[in-house]
């Protein structure tokens, strides 16, 4: 296993946010906001910018965390219904442009992953909604295997597809090795799913890049607090995935914060998953 962040869970600025992870040993930088511009909307001379310092500082990117299908099912509409962390809104007609961008992006930083996601939910999952969705993937699979990219759904609270469980139905009905799991134990705990050991294992045959964020449960809400702090089993969820032989990213997320301050509760995350790893 290999250790990552997502960059603007420390900072906008990724100069800084490499300084911080070479502190802690990260060898991995997931690519979401830069600079305050989300990735699917960068320009090229921005993307030449953080490739250098990337370069520079011996830093993989581990996935371009995109936006791609954080939109309505549904309607040409743009209204949005979760965190788009700097994106623009864009409805359905856009994502495959979107989706090209993200593949442009993904060959000019070296890395095959791109995190994708299922729409946003609006009341519960159906069979028929979820047909919609598997029927939803058969153009950006096509154009995945075409290009030689992974595409990592992953289990997003906001979206319809919330759980380990109903990831791996909706990535099993496609059976498409360009179409894997971005395993989220954090979201699927804010789904109502217990992600270690239910959730992860529906999932485990089919992980190919893993978020990690913690939480507690509060008047039936999940509050995000350091990893190690909260109620996931991540000791249990580190061993299982050793036993599984995954070698892939463990990509930190916390969306907590310490007095509204980001980095230092990403620092304190990066401490004990360290341990974890290492372990």
């Amino acid at each position: 296993m290999k250790l990552s962040v997502i960059t603007d869970e420390i900072s906008q600025d990724l100069e800084h946010a490499i300084r911080v992870m070479q502190e802690y040993g990260v060898t991995g930088a997931e690519l979401r906001g830069l600079w305050n511009v989300n990735i699917a909307d960068i320009d090229d001379a921005t993307a030449r910018r953080a490739k250098k310092l990337l370069d520079a500082n011996g830093i993989k990117v581990s996935s371009i965390a995109s936006p791609f299908y954080k939109c309505d099912l549904f309607e040409q509409s743009g209204e949005v219904k979760g965190p788009m962390h700097l994106a623009t809104p864009r409805d359905l007609s856009e994502q495959i442009d979107m989706l090209h961008r993200c593949i442009d992006l993904a060959h000019f930083f070296e890395t095959p992953i791109i995190r994708v996601f299922s729409f946003w939910k609006r009341g519960d999952l159906t069979p028929d909604i979820e047909k919609r969705i598997i029927d939803s993937f058969a153009e950006p699979v096509k154009l995945a295997e075409q290009e030689g990219v992974v595409l990592v759904l992953e289990n997003e609270h906001s979206c319809y597809i919330g759980t380990g469980a109903e990831a791996a139905r909706v990535v099993r009905a496609i059976g498409s090795p360009h179409l894997r799991i971005c395993w989220d134990p954090g979201n699927a705990l804010c789904a109502g799913e217990t992600p270690y050991p239910d959730g992860y294992e529906a999932v485990r045959e089919m992980v190919a890049h893993v978020h990690v964020k913690d939480g507690v449960l509060e008047d039936g809400k999940v509050r995000f607090v350091v990893v190690g702090e909260g109620v996931i089993d991540y000791t249990g969820q580190f061993d299982a995935l050793r036993r599984d032989g995954y070698t892939g990213w463990i990509s930190l997320e916390t969306h907590a914060r310490i007095d509204g301050d980001a980095e230092r509760a990403s620092r304190l995350s990066l401490q004990a998953l360290r341990q974890w790893i290492e372990e």
